[in-house]
């Protein structure tokens, strides 16, 4: 049978609408089975909080399960690449951290480079880390605590939720300003680290502010100062370390991404739950709690976010030499 050329530009034209129309179709039944949000942490951290909190928030708003799976090790690059290589279809997602944007720069290798094969999604949240002792401590304010680091040189053990982690990163800044000298003691995940704080087996963390709040306003730790360039509203007595240390600024955020080739429209429909979840006023009461600020906006927003931190403590990194183990 021979088909007149009108036809075939007909047959032609809907091969090639045939992709884009089946994408749609997808991302609209999208999602219909349970969702994995993987974060590179223990539980019991911010990191754990946050993504408990939004699973929650996003299993009501889509009317499907998002399930937090903990994938902790090597500075969140086992969960980043578990995401990174997984299909593009929406159903595996990632707790992006700070820690994202200094590997990049603290690894010499990485089997993935996390900039190009990250699809942003959505910013969530941002807040300040705190400046904590053990009471055993005998220090009161950061000027003190750093006439004690120099008086004592290398006798301080800082600890942290692992290498490349904000709360590693906050120190590493300090220690870069001031000059001091602490040795840096990494664990798998904040909650374990606070723990040994609190039994004073360690002196110092740079630890998240919705972690060790209730620590410090019960006198289990002396809390010191807040890393943001603002006073927090949860530990408003507090300073910040920048009334000493002028410049210094450190804070910790989390967000969301999936892998790299996600559809558009499944992106979008994301993008509008988590802001529609943001700009809820119980869910601002509930993050304000932590101290945190939100961080609602466009796939266009976060990707800048990520690009600027990647730059800021990459320039730390190498300053500092801060190397993993």
């Amino acid at each position: 049978m021979k088909l007149s050329r009108r036809r075939l530009l007909q047959l032609a034209s809907g091969a090639i609408a045939l992709p884009a129309s089946s994408r749609l179709a997808r991302a609209q039944a999208w999602p219909n089975r349970p969702v994995r949000l993987i974060i590179g942490y223990t539980p019991g951290g911010s990191a754990d909080l946050t993504a408990r909190l939004m699973g929650q928030w996003l299993s009501e708003k889509l009317g499907q399960s998002f399930v937090v799976e903990h994938r902790p090790g090597a500075s969140t690059n086992i969960a980043t690449e578990a995401v990174l290589r997984s299909a593009p279809d929406g159903y595996t997602l990632l707790l992006v951290a700070p820690a994202n944007a200094i590997n990049a720069t603290l690894y010499d290798k990485l089997n993935f480079n996390f900039i190009r094969e990250v699809e942003p999604i959505a910013g969530l949240i941002r807040f300040p880390n705190v400046v904590v002792v053990h009471p055993s401590l005998p220090v009161k304010t950061v000027p003190e605590l750093i006439e004690y680091a120099k008086a004592h040189p290398g006798k301080l053990n800082m600890a942290s939720s692992g290498n490349g982690s904000t709360i590693h990163m906050s120190g590493e800044l300090f220690k870069m300003m001031t000059g001091i000298n602490m040795v840096h003691v990494p664990y798998r995940g904040g909650a374990p680290a606070l723990t040994d704080l609190i039994a004073g087996q360690v002196q110092v963390m740079f630890d998240n502010l919705p972690t060790c709040a209730e620590h410090v306003k019960s006198g289990k730790l002396r809390g010191l100062a807040v890393t943001s360039t603002a006073r927090s509203e949860v530990l408003p007595d507090l300073p910040t370390v920048a009334d000493f240390l002028p410049g210094y600024e450190a804070s910790a955020w989390y967000g969301i991404g999936a892998p790299k080739g996600t559809s558009p429209e499944i992106v979008d429909r994301l993008n509008k739950a988590v802001n529609e979840i943001l700009a809820d006023p119980k869910v601002k009461a509930k993050f304000s709690e932590y101290g945190a600020i939100l961080l609602p906006g466009s796939p266009a927003d976060f990707a800048k976010l990520l690009a600027d931190e990647t730059e800021k403590w990459g320039k730390v990194v190498k300053f500092a030499g801060a190397k993993v183990d």
